[in-house]
């Protein structure tokens, strides 16, 4: 197998910006903020050389002690034309000879597929792989469900005028109240992770180290990542960090204070994102995820309704797909990893009561 030499990373690199199927979380910009996973890419080439499907994979010792077993994840892979078996066999034999050297117990994916794919289903069936489903909110490693927006050949105008009403009129009050939206750099990452630690408690949920979106920014580079921030004046009020990567233009993540929310200044960063997706020729703007269950009583409808009001369609992935090397560490390790997920949840859910109660009697 070859070595991950600096020629093959670039290649990689460009095929999975132009290929269909290409995804930020395929690239080695990605793998470099994961510094817990070691990281292979496996490629195949056609008669001429040229790259026709590739697969990065994360790789990491299973949380569980006695378990001297690693888990490999593929995510968002593998790149390439979904419907060539041959491609997708080749890149499974090159996966299990790195199961081997790294004793993993499981390849792990969950493809940019969407849910009624059946042909891609069957051939994955086929290579010996199992798939599953699960519809609770934000289950899986990634989003099962996601809101995309089609911008493919169209002008700003005419993505504006499929919005709502309602959110273009938001997107207007926002530019009348004085909003200002600016590019930030690296240091004006410690700004914006105070406002993700607002946002996070106020929104309850879980909120990454600052060098973590400093890492984000850094390896990605300003030809790939955006952070965006809005002002009102001179104090910021509101960010959000997009990648660009190929055909696709992500929202990866968002923050807005307690103070002015009803200047509406997240409404003014999604329609500069958008605009940067369509300036750069994206054919698809994703706002990430969505919840599976839209009823209204579901508390991520919030998030649903704001997006919503931007056009696009909830778009349901296929799911995850796994490969199982080793059956019964794979049953060993899958219980063990869900108790300690579990764990962490409810960890810090109580550590979210305490302190809302200290705040309270404050």
């Amino acid at each position: 197998m070859k070595t991950q030499t600096k020629d093959i990373i670039e290649r990689n690199k460009e095929f999975i910006c132009k290929s269909p199927k290409g995804h930020f979380m395929q690239s080695k910009e990605w793998a470099n903020i994961k510094p817990d996973w070691i990281n292979e890419i496996v490629t195949v080439e056609d008669e001429n050389g040229e790259i026709k499907g590739s697969m990065s994979l994360l790789i990491r010792a299973v949380p569980i002690p006695l378990l001297r077993y690693t888990m490999m994840y593929s995510p968002r892979g593998p790149v390439c034309d979904p419907y060539d078996t041959e491609t997708l066999r080749q890149l499974l034999e090159k996966a299990k000879v790195l199961a081997k050297k790294y004793r993993s117990y499981v390849l792990k994916m969950d493809p940019d597929i969407e849910i009624t794919d059946e042909k891609f289903e069957k051939t994955m069936l086929s290579l010996g792989y199992t798939v599953s489903r699960d519809l609770k909110n934000y289950s899986g490693i990634q989003p099962r469900f996601v809101f995309r927006l089609d911008v493919k050949g169209k002008t700003e105008e005419e993505v504006m005028m499929a919005f709502h009403h309602k959110t273009r009129y938001n997107i207007r009050l926002s530019q009348r109240k004085g909003v200002e939206v600016k590019i930030g750099s690296v240091s004006d990452i410690p700004m914006f992770h105070k406002i993700m630690v607002d946002t996070g408690k106020r929104d309850k949920f879980i909120v990454r180290g600052e060098q973590y979106y400093k890492n984000v920014l850094t390896s990605f580079g300003p030809e790939h990542s955006r952070l965006y921030l809005a002002y009102v004046d001179g104090k910021c009020i509101a960010g959000s960090l997009a990648i660009l990567y190929g055909n696709k233009c992500w929202y990866l993540y968002g923050a807005s204070s307690n103070e002015m929310r009803n200047y509406m200044p997240n409404y003014l960063l999604q329609w500069e994102m958008i605009r940067w997706s369509i300036e750069a020729g994206c054919d698809i703007y994703d706002f990430r995820g969505v919840g599976g269950n839209l009823d209204e009583d579901n508390p991520l409808y919030g998030l649903y309704k704001f997006k919503v009001g931007f056009g696009g369609k909830v778009t349901e992935f296929i799911g995850m797909f796994d490969y199982v090397f080793k059956p019964f560490v794979f049953v060993c390790a899958e219980k063990g990893v869900a108790v300690f997920r579990d764990t962490r949840r409810s960890l810090y859910n109580i550590k979210n009561r305490i302190k809302n109660s200290k705040n309270k009697n404050a």
